[in-house]
């Protein structure tokens, strides 16, 4: 009887240490999630205020692209407003779409090109891409790696016990950037 009784002890001992690590697994990586996001959020807030500057520096020479400018301008208050991660995510989508409009336009003017404000803060902008381009990796595989415990056993049970769902903010390129672009010579 006291086999029993010892045998049942270190099976619910092993079955709570499981419990307690995996919880902790969890709540670990969902912490990691929030913070990769806010990184990102960082990068793209610091991206949004070069913007005004960006359109200052353009506008002088492009004048009569209104709408390019409007684009952009309209792009970075919906960031602005953007309350949700889901909806910022959409915001940051449409800053893109817009940023390289804006940059489309500044090809044509090559005098604005040869600007030296325009060219800090091209090189300012081209950085802040690169930041947003390395901590969007950055939080995907940190969603990855949280979907991955929370739907494999026992996390799944854990997670479902916990009220953790599968995290599904993932960020991908936009459509328009996945097809090819037409080159004429």
């Amino acid at each position: 009887m006291k086999k029993i009784l010892l045998g049942l002890g270190i099976v619910a001992a092993v079955v709570i240490i499981t419990f307690v690590s995996s919880y902790n697994s969890i709540v670990s990586k969902h912490e990691t999630i929030t913070a990769k996001w806010a990184q990102v959020d960082n990068q793209l807030q610091r991206r949004n205020d070069l913007i005004p500057n960006l359109v200052s520096a353009t506008k002088g020479y492009a004048a009569h692209e209104k709408e390019v400018f409007e684009a952009v301008t309209n792009a970075r208050s919906q960031w602005a407003k953007a309350g949700s991660l889901e909806e910022k995510v959409k915001a940051a989508s449409a800053v893109d779409a817009a940023l390289s409009r804006l940059l489309f336009v500044a090809e044509n003017y090559p005098e604005l090109k040869a600007n030296e404000t325009f060219l800090k803060l091209m090189d300012e902008l081209s950085g802040s891409e690169n930041r947003i381009v390395v901590e969007r990796m950055r939080y995907n595989d940190a969603v990855r790696d949280y979907n991955v415990t929370v739907r494999m056993f026992p996390g799944n049970i854990i997670a479902q016990i916990s009220g953790y769902k599968v995290a599904s903010e993932y960020f991908s390129a936009d459509e328009k950037a996945r097809k090819v672009p037409e080159v004429k010579f």
